[in-house]
């Protein structure tokens, strides 16, 4: 069954990121305000790069980051870092960003969600997502820094990258048939 929000979906523009307990949530990304930072996620999540992250910093009413292999929130990928693109959108619940260090043109792999808002954020940090789904699933992340137990990425894909198997479809044709005999 298609939903509404599914059919209006850019699969090429969203990603799934799985968690623990079957936990799914759907991040829309925004090419239009940070095109550089989304080619980035996009390349480092078809890699694989993501799968087995933690989350390595969860900080209560703020945000969770990730993206760092390490799990110190020191390490990122072997790609060069990227410019800033500083963007007029509020950083409010759901809203993803690019971690960095003091420099702003420093962002490479990390990233982080915000828990509420944190508009104090606003034209310091690149936005590049916001979640539009499953955000009680972030709100489940192990808190700490680092959390003794982390919570860890198990994947992360570009939903266009997802095949679809059609079996839902399948059973729904297949249900009236059976009734039939």
């Amino acid at each position: 069954m298609t939903t509404t929000a599914n059919a209006e979906m850019d699969a090429e523009n969203t990603l799934y990121l799985d968690l623990k307990d079957d936990a799914r949530v759907t991040i829309k990304l925004m090419p239009d305000i940070a095109p550089k930072h989304v080619e980035r996620i996009k390349e480092l999540t078809r890699e694989g790069f993501y799968d087995g992250v933690v989350f390595h910093r969860v900080i209560d009413g703020f945000m969770a980051q990730t993206g760092d292999p390490t799990g110190t929130g020191m390490g990122g990928s072997e790609l060069p870092d990227l410019e800033a693109e500083f963007n007029d959108y509020n950083f409010g619940r759901g809203t993803i960003g690019a971690a960095r260090s003091a420099s702003p043109d420093s962002a490479n792999s990390q990233w982080f969600i915000c828990f509420d808002d944190c508009s104090f954020l606003n034209n310091q940090y690149t936005v590049w997502g916001q979640v539009t789904d499953g955000m009680d699933h972030v709100d489940a992340i192990t808190l700490g820094e680092p959390p003794k137990n982390p919570d860890k990425i198990l994947k992360l894909q570009v939903a266009a990258d997802v095949e679809d198997t059609g079996a839902n479809e399948e059973t729904e044709e297949e249900a009236p048939k059976a009734a039939a005999e």
